[in-house]
C-alpha cells in the first residue's frame, strides 16, 4: 500500500503540474501566453507549421498531464509527457547544455525519467483505469508509443532544419 500511495502522489503531482504547463500554452492560464503566443514562439524557433506544433505541445502537456494524474488510458499520459519534454529538450534546452542554471535540459530529463517509470510501472491501484476496467496492452503500448514519439520528433526537427536552410535564389524565368 505504501508503494501504491507513493506512485499516486507522483502521478498526481507530475500530472497536474504538466497539465498546468499545457494550459499556459493552450489557454493562457497561469500566466501563460496562450495558443497565439506559443505559436509565435515556436515560429520564431523555425518550427513549421508553428500552430500545429503549438497545439501538439499544449495538448501533450495538458492532456497527458490529466491522463497521468487520473491514471486514465495508461500509459498514454506518461507517453504524452515524454513527447512534450523530449521536444522541449531537443528544441530549446539541448544547445544550452545539461544544467538548468544555464537553461539546459536537466529538469526535462528528470520529467522524462519519471514519465518513463510511470509508463512502465502500470496505472496504479488508485487509477481510473482500475475503476473503469481499462487496460491497454502492456508493455507493447508503451514501446510502440515511444517509437511514434521519436519518429514525430525527428520529423519536427528535420522540418525545422529544412525550413531554416537557405534556398537557392530564383533565376530569371522562374527556374531555380
Amino acid at each position: 500500500m505504501t508503494m501504491e500511495l507513493g506512485m499516486l502522489i507522483l502521478q498526481v503531482t507530475i500530472g497536474l503540474l504538466l497539465a498546468g504547463h499545457g494550459a499556459q500554452k493552450l489557454f493562457g492560464w497561469f500566466g501563460g501566453h496562450g495558443l497565439a503566443g506559443t505559436t509565435a514562439w515556436l515560429a520564431g524557433m523555425g518550427l513549421r507549421p508553428a500552430r500545429f506544433w503549438a497545439i501538439v505541445a499544449g495538448v501533450a502537456e495538458f492532456g497527458g498531464g490529466l491522463l497521468t494524474a487520473f491514471g486514465l488510458f495508461h500509459p498514454l499520459g506518461p507517453l504524452a509527457i515524454m513527447a512534450a519534454m523530449l521536444g522541449a529538450s531537443a528544441l530549446v534546452h539541448w544547445p544550452k547544455g545539461l544544467w538548468i542554471t544555464n537553461g539546459g535540459g536537466e529538469y526535462n530529463l528528470v520529467l522524462i525519467a519519471i514519465a518513463a517509470v510511470l509508463g512502465l510501472s502500470g496505472p496504479g491501484a488508485y487509477a481510473l483505469d482500475r475503476l473503469f476496467g481499462n487496460a491497454l496492452p502492456q508493455p507493447q503500448t508503451f514501446w510502440i508509443g515511444l517509437a511514434v514519439i521519436l519518429i514525430a520528433l525527428a520529423t519536427a526537427l528535420l522540418g525545422r532544419r529544412a525550413a531554416s536552410t537557405p534556398q537557392p535564389a530564383q533565376q530569371a524565368g522562374g527556374v531555380a
